[in-house]
């Protein structure tokens, strides 16, 4: 897997000349950007996946200069984003809704309908409790991911330990 990851991810020199992210350049010599190993990869995943649940667009905008602020593994963490991508945003925001409003203790809209115009429609009544849904798993599965990917790792070392 690391080498599929590696094959895949593109270098800070083919970034740093790309005429849109110039801007980085001096950003993104730190090595830690492009390291496949356990300390930036649980990173990336936290920083991939708190920003992929945060309703706005362009999340990959978020997730770049997160990575770079927190030492990341960039490519990952912006890849991330992509778990909540055009098809699977509406249910995606939907469970964060119904969360939100289980949390709070909110009445869920029974008419539910699934279309952006009905969403403006109601937005008044329902940013809240979506925006609480959002942004708690947003944390969990940023916390989740961080941990998780700790504990392949630990597992990887515990069964070469093993063989040996």
């Amino acid at each position: 897997m690391k080498k599929l990851l590696k094959r895949y991810s593109p270098n800070s020199d083919e970034l740093k000349n790309h005429k849109h992210l110039s801007w980085l350049g001096k950003y993104l010599n730190n090595a830690s950007l492009w390291n496949f190993n356990r300390k930036s990869i649980s990173k990336a995943f936290a920083v991939g996946l708190f920003c992929a649940f945060i309703p706005v667009p362009f999340q990959m905008l978020l997730a770049a200069p997160s990575a770079i602020i927190f030492s990341a593994n960039l490519p990952v963490a912006v890849a991330l984003v992509w778990i909540t991508n055009p098809l699977t945003i509406p249910p995606i925001f939907y469970a964060c809704y119904k969360l939100g409003a289980w949390v709070l203790g909110v009445g869920i809209k029974q008419n539910f309908v699934m279309s952006l115009e009905y969403v403006w429609q109601v937005f008044d009544v329902i940013w809240q409790p979506f925006l609480l849904g959002c942004l708690i798993v947003s944390v969990m599965s940023s916390v989740i991911g961080y941990f998780s990917i700790q504990f392949v790792y630990q597992l990887k070392i515990y069964q070469r330990l093993r063989k040996n």
